[in-house]
């Protein structure tokens, strides 16, 4: 059994390094990851060094005080006064960024929802914050109360470590993403060439008739693809270290930061990707090989890209942390995992929940396509 089994990995093994599609899969869909990671950090960098020329030329369809002109300068605003109708016209034409109207004292800021428009009203918004202290300043002052007293009644301070900075935390949080897609795309091709491909080629039908167990081939296909998802996983996981390295020294919004993958995010990474690899592996095979041809297993298991690829980038998004329960339902766990770890927050029991859930999870479908395997109506139905 031992040998047989041996004798059918080493066959997949041979016919997957031989073949170009199945190598490019493993070696050029991880380059897509350092391409993010640097992509992404250039356009961090972009939008938090913008220039603020870029923004400030403001309009104000009202007179302006010493004071306001003053706030305005010291902000760098390029204030341009005029009726509201001329200044809507200039905004229309892209000359001015935004234009404030007045009403009373109620101020409108107005403009377009172009990205300038966007830095721009977060400009206006410190202009109007540190107005409205001076007018409460001003009025506390008229009535003999101390603006300190009542202005400066608590006090901020910030203490941001470098977990929590934004860019960091979704840099290494979209690579392990984009790193759990390349494993899903690695293992589509060589799971459909080993099931569905043979079965269309008619060598399955032949390698049925030699005196090896079901059990036996498809467990040797299994852990064939599964050895090449593997591979796709550790060079992806290597290739994002590098870029990650590379983004830290090259781009100004990483400076003084840390941003490098913590020594136990790193193993967990791994482990993630070893366990992830079993269970995609084995999925793949399975939709595979209830295809009656290559392309209809292509057609079948293009949605698991995509599968593979929202889930986490969701759970990410909406900031959701590990619980029991997301630790046992696919694809956000694996995520959730390197989330919390690569925060610095690890919880052993929602690692062991993500793997024990994963090995029972696989040998739900390795009973499932053995059963397959076992059932010639399946295997050899043409209709």
């Amino acid at each position: 059994m031992k040998n047989n089994l041996w004798n059918i990995l080493k066959k997949e093994l041979r016919e997957m390094f031989r073949d170009k599609k199945s190598l490019s899969m493993m070696l050029v869909i991880p380059i897509f990851v350092p391409l993010i990671v640097l992509g992404m950090s250039a356009l961090f960098d972009v939008q938090a060094n913008k220039d603020i020329d870029e923004y400030n030329q403001i309009g104000f369809a009202y007179k302006l005080s010493e004071e306001e002109k003053s706030i305005a300068e010291e902000l760098n605003i390029k204030v341009t006064e005029g009726t509201e109708e001329e200044l809507k016209n200039k905004n229309e034409n892209n000359e001015i960024d935004l234009y404030i109207t007045k009403e009373n004292n109620k101020y409108i800021i107005n403009g377009n929802d172009s990205e300038e428009a966007t830095y721009a009203k977060s400009l206006m918004e410190s202009y109007f914050n540190v107005y409205k202290e001076y007018l409460q300043g001003q009025y506390l002052q008229k009535n003999d109360i101390n603006p300190n007293e009542v202005l400066n009644i608590i006090t901020i301070e910030e203490n941001i470590t470098e977990e929590d900075n934004m860019f960091v935390s979704y840099i290494k949080n979209y690579a392990f993403i984009f790193i759990i897609m390349a494993i899903t795309v690695s293992a589509t091709y060589p799971a459909t060439d080993t099931t569905a491909g043979e079965r269309e080629r008619g060598t399955l039908e032949t390698l049925l008739t030699f005196p090896i167990k079901s059990k036996d081939i498809i467990v040797g296909k299994y852990l064939a693809v599964t050895i090449a998802s593997i591979l796709t996983g550790i060079i992806s996981l290597i290739l994002a270290v590098i870029s990650v390295a590379i983004a830290q020294n090259a781009f100004s919004i990483y400076e003084g930061l840390n941003i490098m993958f913590s020594p136990i995010s790193i193993v967990l990474s791994v482990i993630i990707i070893i366990a992830y690899s079993f269970f995609i592996s084995g999925l793949c095979i399975s939709i595979a090989s209830s295809s009656k041809t290559f392309k209809e297993a292509q057609s079948a298991l293009t949605p698991l890209t995509f599968i593979s690829l929202f889930p986490g980038m969701i759970a990410f998004m909406i900031g959701l942390t590990g619980t029991p329960l997301l630790s046992i339902i696919p694809f956000i766990n694996y995520t959730v995992v390197f989330t919390d770890a690569s925060a610095g927050n690890v919880d052993w029991i929602n690692i062991a929940l993500m793997l024990i859930s994963t090995i029972i999870y696989i040998v739900i479908v390795l009973t499932y396509i053995i059963k397959q395997y076992k059932s010639e109506k399946i295997l050899f139905s043409t209709e």
